[in-house]
């Protein structure tokens, strides 16, 4: 099977020739650079550039020269062989042979995410590398691996959200056959496999869209990274459409099972639909066979775009990544409440409370992180798995100044806690590679400007002027510690040690984990394949956190014991206890649990 993605830009194979297509609205003039020869190409009057080069063949090298001047890379580039400021490679995406007619994916329910970032995942660093841990990761109990971005960025590593031409696979990890590879090997396995997709900004280095498509971005809207994205303003059709076709690239031309969209928030759009309303749609009427699943990280808690149909399977987006959720669970277990977690730190476990039964912690409230702007929608409506649940993520762990994990930070005994009642819970979980094991290794926010020393520069202050802060790092001394995100020895620590798993504590962690997951798989899956008909918490606590969610199928209830003391809660006699902490006791109808003890437990329908 064959399998091609047809996009309006970037190079494409045809009987005559390969096409070449560039929207270059503000340029005067563009040339095609093929193989070393200039080629004027033709322009309409919506500001397209076409040709059609009969000479051209897959493997050819084409960049444009833009008004005589700069020469730039295809931003539609499948393949950037060399760099982000080279020469772009043709490619016939029809030249892979896939062998997977028969996947259509697996539901939503059966998903236990694993978040992967290539480079730092195994000692090879590449997509090939990641093919050899697949079955372990299935014989884990995960059902789908998550890959952060792989869009090209300068340099030879990055973490993932630096980049800046995002049809083409990062080089440093293999080429695209390498990538489809991996697809399909995870296929092959029962594996989904995710991508994590920016649409929000682009890298410092490498982006020469404003060069000569100035429309690209627009000053009516500023996000962190700068000009915002045009997606509602002049010009704004061709933009939209870059970024739908990519989402719809990634599913097709490499069979990906779902996107992870980042930071959505930062997406500002005042025309109706909103970009993210659009873009879902398109995707859902282009693969209606599918098991396609799309999943926002979404800082504002909008609700609106997770809504379920009267079957209850998701009109525009499946899930969202669930923030609330993790930050509650953060101030609880460190008791950290700088920078968002001051918004959780006060009463962490009403709020874990909250979002366990709710999904978001805040509905519209005031967050004092945002200067006491309200946060949120309200969400109770909406089930469990239209959150995306976890502990530790790339970026709770990537922005921390020195990358520690949660394993670096709590004692193992509540960290086991946490773990068990996360995987345990009906959201869906996600684990952050390494986390199943505890690993040793800190994963580091780390980019390679080696090419660029201003902006290296730029960078290794910025980061350091990030935390400044923060009380801990008031002392210049303690700043000067923060790892070099430039040096590569910064990315090679942050690279996992496989070889640990078998000693200690990790052996222990890791035997943990998949008992879990089967349990998940076993007890707590069936009842998220039947319908909620609804979630009750027990009136609020600053100790006690008491949910019960009712299925179609049985009753699951979650109910853990943060306190000093001893909690005694009443039980339903019909109900058993699906997992336990050490020395929580059911006896009759009374339900025992010591100090940072919790319980699962599972009863018939109403």
């Amino acid at each position: 099977m064959r399998r091609f993605h047809r996009m309006p830009f970037g190079a494409e194979t045809t009987p005559e020739g390969i096409h070449f297509a560039l929207w270059a609205p503000t340029a005067r003039d563009i040339h095609l650079v093929l193989d070393g020869t200039e080629s004027p190409m033709e322009r309409d009057g919506n500001g397209w550039y076409r040709l059609t080069a009969p000479e051209a063949r897959p493997g050819s090298r084409y960049s444009y020269r833009v008004d005589g001047a700069l020469t730039v890379p295809d931003p539609a580039s499948r393949f950037q062989p060399d760099n982000v400021h080279g020469q772009s490679l043709v490619i016939d995406p029809k030249a892979y042979a896939w062998s997977d007619s028969d996947w259509a994916g697996r539901p939503w329910e059966e998903t236990v995410l694993y978040e992967v970032h290539v480079g730092t995942a195994t000692p090879e660093g590449t997509y090939a590398g990641l093919v050899g841990r697949l079955e372990a990761f299935r014989n884990l109990g995960i059902t789908a691996i998550e890959l952060m971005p792989l869009g090209a960025f300068a340099g030879r590593r990055n973490w993932g959200y630096d980049g800046v031409l995002p049809f083409a696979p990062a080089a440093a990890y293999g080429s695209p056959e390498d990538l489809k590879q991996l697809v399909e090997s995870a296929h092959e396995l029962g594996l989904m496999i995710f991508l994590d997709v920016v649409y929000n900004h682009f890298g410092p280095s490498g982006n020469y869209l404003h060069a000569y498509a100035e429309p690209f971005f627009t000053d009516r809207h500023r996000t962190p990274w700068g000009a915002g994205i045009n997606v509602d303003g002049d010009g704004s059709r061709t933009v939209r459409d870059f970024f739908i076709h990519n989402a719809l690239y990634w599913l097709e031309e490499y069979h990906f099972d779902g996107l992870r969209f980042d930071a959505v928030h930062a997406i500002a759009d005042d025309s109706r639909p909103h970009f993210i309303e659009e873009l879902s749609t398109r995707i859902r009427d282009t693969f209606p066979g599918r098991e396609i699943h799309l999943v926002l990280e979404n800082e504002a808690n909008e609700a609106r775009w997770l809504g379920r149909d009267a079957a209850g399977h998701p009109r525009l987006h499946t899930a969202q990544w669930a923030d609330d959720i993790h930050n509650a669970w953060h101030a609880l277990l460190t008791g950290e409440r700088e920078g968002y977690y001051a918004d959780y730190a006060e009463k962490p476990v009403v709020h874990l409370s909250r979002a366990l039964a709710e999904g978001f912690a805040y509905q519209g409230e005031p967050s004092e992180h945002a200067g006491g702007k309200p946060r949120g929608e309200p969400s109770s409506h909406l089930p469990p798995t239209a959150f995306v649940s976890f502990l530790q993520n790339h970026d709770q762990i990537g922005n921390r100044a020195f990358g520690e994990r949660l394993s670096h930070l709590v004692q193992p005994a509540r960290l086991s806690l946490a773990r068990s009642l996360h995987l345990l819970a009906p959201q869906v979980p996600l684990l952050f590679m390494g986390e199943e094991w505890a690993a040793s290794t800190p994963f580091l926010y780390f980019v390679d400007f080696e090419s660029e020393p201003d902006l290296g520069q730029a960078v290794r202050e910025g980061r350091r002027g990030e935390f400044a802060r923060f009380e801990a790092f008031a002392d210049p001394e303690t700043s000067l510690r923060i790892p070099d995100p430039t040096d590569c020895s910064t990315f090679m620590r942050s690279k996992l040690d496989w070889a640990e798993i078998g000693g200690s504590p990790h052996r222990n962690a890791l035997s943990e984990t998949r008992r879990l997951l089967s349990l998940r798989r076993m007890e707590i899956i069936p009842l998220l394949k039947s319908e909620l008909h609804g979630a009750h918490r027990a009136p609020p606590s600053a100790s006690m956190i008491d949910v019960t969610w009712s299925f179609t199928t049985g009753q699951l209830r979650l109910v853990a014991n943060f306190g000093d003391t001893v909690s005694v809660r009443k039980s339903d006699a019909a109900a058993r206890v699906v997992w336990s902490s050490p020395g929580v006791t059911l006896n009759g109808e009374n339900l025992t649990l010591p100090s940072w003890t919790g319980a699962i437990l599972k009863g018939p329908p109403i």
